[in-house]
């Protein structure tokens, strides 16, 4: 074996090409070969004018442990660069020699190459570097734990289980710390490392970092771990479960969110999913809605109608999707139209059941009417949204009972009140002749009847008689005669303006004005009548 070796010493030297003496430096640190000629050959190699022959033979001296390289591997590391690294790495190899001299260089360099020895120690692999990386995880510098982390993860599968278990006792000693806690970059560090190494007794230590008073990054690295031990949870580790996903910091709320989504849906934990709908992230309330919100109870709808206020589409539609096909859920719906405390809460609940509402049980529509007839007497603007979806519902049911209503309080003498309900029919374009007279007289009783002409142009009953008077003049002076609610003073007034205007009008202010004559007779009011007949040549 002698004379191969020397063979592969010589390709070293600088007579041969810098890809001959990579690789001779290469074969030398997979070879193993440990003897003081391939210690000097290795350390002269250190000098060599190419770099990648350089970072190869640094290597090699990690492998093979060659101690009197140490220095020059010190001085790599200062220079910086890729060199620093591997220097570093070589160096965390020699053993308790190099762990000291590398952690007495970490003060003495910038920050960038105190995280390559942070990296090198962690990965070291020795007793000597294990016990410095514990010293390393307490850096006040989080890109020099970072590194450490990094580096002992990649360390953490090839560990023998004495190795992991003595890990494990030292990071749960650090997590359990309450006097004096490790920095936040730390305490990040322990948790992921914890996870990693996999050992049944660091849940616990998970669980308790996953809580307040720890800092988000904490606790946001703990939840992430806990995948582990989150399928059976504690009822008390569960509500703390419940308690991060309703966080406002999405750090924490994610992967909480993770480890609910695998747990089933039982009754005991029913409110505390209902408190997740009124979570600030609308991730939380979607996951939310996905477990529970095909429930059909009165406490799962409430929660559910809250949703048709939120900014989202996406989860509005939702809701109201699960909304209509439970019966809590139209319920639900219902009332809260209803209750809404101003027009706009109630105008987009209008809206959203108008596509569903025909398929609500029976009674909804007398509710529903009842409460609109409470806002419309009252001058409410809310009247509107109730009564909007009872029109897209169905509108000549809506016709119907409004008519109804007005005729009802109409024949009470309540004339205002008759025409809120004549005014909301005369709204649709297709109204009938027959409601449009109702709500002309009604406005006649109401009407201040003062003869001045301005009075009279501002008086809008006589405008919609007017429009009457132009369908057809004929059918309005038949119609009005029989209407025995109107009296003599109220078709004067109305006669006297028609006889003022010109054409049908007039003709028609005429046939009025002699239904006067006819049932006031010589009163007062019935000389009047034919004075204006007389002079406005209808006589």
């Amino acid at each position: 074996m002698q004379l191969p070796m020397n063979k592969l010493l010589r390709l070293l030297k600088a007579d041969h090409s810098a890809e001959v003496r990579r690789a001779a430096a290469l074969v030398l640190g997979e070879l193993g070969v440990r003897d003081a000629e391939t210690a000097e050959a290795l350390c002269e190699g250190l000098e060599d004018p190419e770099p990648p022959v350089r970072l190869e033979v640094i290597r090699a001296v990690g492998k093979l442990r060659v101690e009197q390289a140490l220095p020059r591997l010190l001085e790599r590391v200062r220079e910086g660069g890729e060199e620093a690294d591997a220097a570093a790495h070589a160096a965390a190899h020699l053993g308790a020699k190099g762990t000291r001299a590398l952690q007495e260089l970490m003060p003495k360099v910038a920050p960038g190459l105190r995280r390559y020895i942070a990296g090198a120690l962690a990965g070291g692999g020795t007793a000597s570097a294990t016990a410095a990386t514990a010293a390393v995880l307490l850096d006040k510098d989080p890109g020099v734990v970072e590194a450490a982390v990094r580096s002992l993860a990649e360390q953490i599968p090839t560990l023998a289980a004495p190795q992991r278990q003595a890990w494990t006792d030292q990071l749960l000693e650090l997590a359990g710390e309450r006097k004096s806690p490790p920095p936040p970059a730390t305490q990040t560090a322990v948790v992921r490392l914890l996870a990693a190494l996999d050992d049944p007794r660091a849940g616990a230590a998970l669980w308790e970092k996953a809580a307040p008073p720890h800092r988000p990054e904490v606790r946001a690295a703990a939840l992430q771990a806990l995948g582990k031990w989150a399928d059976s949870p504690t009822k008390d580790q569960l509500k703390r479960l419940f308690a991060c996903a309703a966080e406002p910091d999405f750090r924490i709320a994610a992967p909480a969110l993770v480890l609910l989504q695998r747990l089933p849906v039982h009754d005991r934990a029913l409110p505390d999913w209902l408190a997740l709908l009124r979570a600030p992230d609308t991730a939380v309330r979607r996951l939310a809605l996905d477990k529970i919100g095909d429930r059909d109870d009165a406490e799962t709808a409430a929660a559910l109608v809250e949703q048709l206020r939120h900014r989202d589409a996406g989860l509005r539609d939702a809701a109201l999707s699960r909304l209509t096909r439970s019966g809590h859920g139209r319920k639900a719906l219902v009332a809260a139209l209803l209750e809404a405390e101003t027009p706009d809460q109630a105008w987009p609940l209008a809206r959203a059941q108008a596509p569903f509402a025909r398929q609500y049980p029976e009674g909804w529509r007398e509710e529903v009417f009842g409460k609109a007839c409470e806002y419309v007497e009252a001058g409410d603007r809310r009247a509107d949204p109730p009564l909007f979806l009872l029109r897209e519902t169905d509108a000549a049911d809506l016709r119907d009972r409004l008519e109804q209503q007005a005729l009802l309080r109409r024949k009470k003498k309540a004339y205002e009140t008759a025409l809120l309900y004549l005014r909301l029919l005369g709204r649709d374009p297709a109204c009938g002749f027959a409601i449009r007279l109702e709500l002309a007289a009604c406005g006649l009783k109401t009407s201040g009847k003062d003869l001045a002409a301005e009075a009279r142009a501002g008086d809008s009953c006589l405008h919609q008689f007017m429009i009457l008077c132009q369908q057809d003049e004929a059918e309005l002076v038949r119609q009005v005669g029989p209407i025995k609610w109107l009296d003599q003073e109220d078709l004067y007034y109305l006669g006297f303006h028609l006889a003022e205007q010109e054409g049908r009008s007039k003709k028609a202010g005429g046939e009025v004005l002699k239904l006067v004559v006819k049932r006031a007779g010589r009163t007062k009011i019935g000389q009047a009548a034919k004075s204006k007949l007389k002079s406005a040549g209808l006589g």
